[in-house]
């Protein structure tokens, strides 16, 4: 099973980053357990300037922005 965490204060971006990443992980078949963080010491732990943040596997993948659901997807099958 494949950790997904989504950094950030639980603004309307990380919210939409949460529900990207579960449509790609539901688009190529994956489990994934999805953690949402959003102590700030713990976002900044991952280097994190810039939220919405997204770590697959304990990896930062992205920051400040929201992928679309196919580049998660691509991350996601790379990561495997």
């Amino acid at each position: 099973m494949l950790s997904i965490k989504v950094l950030g204060p639980g603004c309307a971006n990380c919210r939409k980053l949460e529900e990207v990443a579960r449509e790609a992980a539901a688009s190529i078949g994956v489990e994934a357990k999805i953690t949402k963080i959003t102590d700030m010491r713990e976002i900044i732990a991952y280097d994190v300037l810039k939220t919405p943040g997204l770590v697959i596997n304990e990896k930062l993948v992205s920051s400040g922005r929201i992928p679309t659901t196919a580049t998660i997807a691509e991350w996601l099958r790379n990561t495997q």
